[in-house]
């Protein structure tokens, strides 16, 4: 059966209006009979909102299509995840139809209102967290004390600096967190480590030591950046002439190095 086994990025925490009014709609359906489709960006909640409306009952993914129908046959209620990846809309909408099954599914905008109309009762959109600024204050809270606790951290959390990556939202917002932590506490072993890890199935050209040249001077140039301020002070402090400095920075053009001319 086409079940997948997902780590929910947040249990659907409310703080902005949007995700309080999609919290209503959600215990609104908890008791209603009736088929939904919820809409937004990968990361905004989709599935944690599914799976509060059922609960206890499989979640199919929809690229994986006849495992899909024959578990609509089996199931009085599913969810279905990733809507927009499914091959045939019309085949799954006659399953779902002719077998009665009650569906709850998560997707992006692919299909029209009109194509959906015939099987979804309700449709929610979950604006992505860039429209909820005060979830996004309450999600960094939670994945804090997540990270805290799996990787056995104890110090606060340095917030001073922190830009939100809400690329992916949660998802991106989760990711960042724990790289901030760790960020905080790793030492000059672990950076080795981690390098050493990266590099080695990477390997093998003739000019490997040219190639991997960025992986030190781009996060070096881009540091001094931060905390200098102007290439004068940060050619000093680097050892380098203006015209290297100069150099380097168009070398890695592709990274936007971007710094004051003083």
């Amino acid at each position: 059966m086409a079940v997948i086994t997902v780590v929910d990025v947040t249990n659907f925490l409310t703080a902005s209006n949007a995700s309080i009014e999609a919290f209503k709609t959600a215990n609104l359906l908890k008791g209603l009979g009736v088929n939904a489709m919820i809409f937004g960006e990968r990361g905004t909640g989709k599935l944690t909102l599914a799976r509060y409306i059922l609960p206890h009952v499989p979640v199919l993914d929809a690229s994986r299509f006849e495992e899909l129908l024959d578990a609509i046959e089996t199931h009085n209620e599913v969810i279905i995840h990733r809507l927009d990846n499914v091959a045939n809309l019309k085949r799954l909408i006659e399953t779902i139809q002719k077998n009665r099954t009650r569906v709850i599914a998560t997707g992006g905008f692919r299909y029209s209102q009109d194509q959906l109309d015939e099987i979804f009762t309700i449709r929610l959109a979950l604006p992505p967290l860039s429209e909820r600024s005060e979830d996004v204050t309450v999600l960094i809270d939670a994945f804090v004390q997540e990270a805290r606790s799996t990787l056995g951290k104890s110090e606060p959390f340095d917030l001073n600096g922190f830009v939100p990556d809400l690329s992916e939202n949660a998802l991106s917002l989760r990711r960042q967190v724990y790289l901030h932590y760790l960020f905080d506490s790793i030492n000059e072993n672990d950076l080795m480590g981690i390098m050493e890890h990266y590099m080695m199935d990477k390997l093998g050209s003739n000019n490997d030591y040219r190639a991997f040249l960025h992986l030190y001077e781009v996060p070096l140039i881009r540091a001094g950046i931060k905390r200098f301020k102007s290439q004068l002070q940060l050619s000093d402090k680097l050892g380098l002439n203006r015209n290297t400095l100069r150099k380097k920075i168009a070398e890695h053009a592709e990274y936007q190095l971007e710094i004051k001319e003083s």
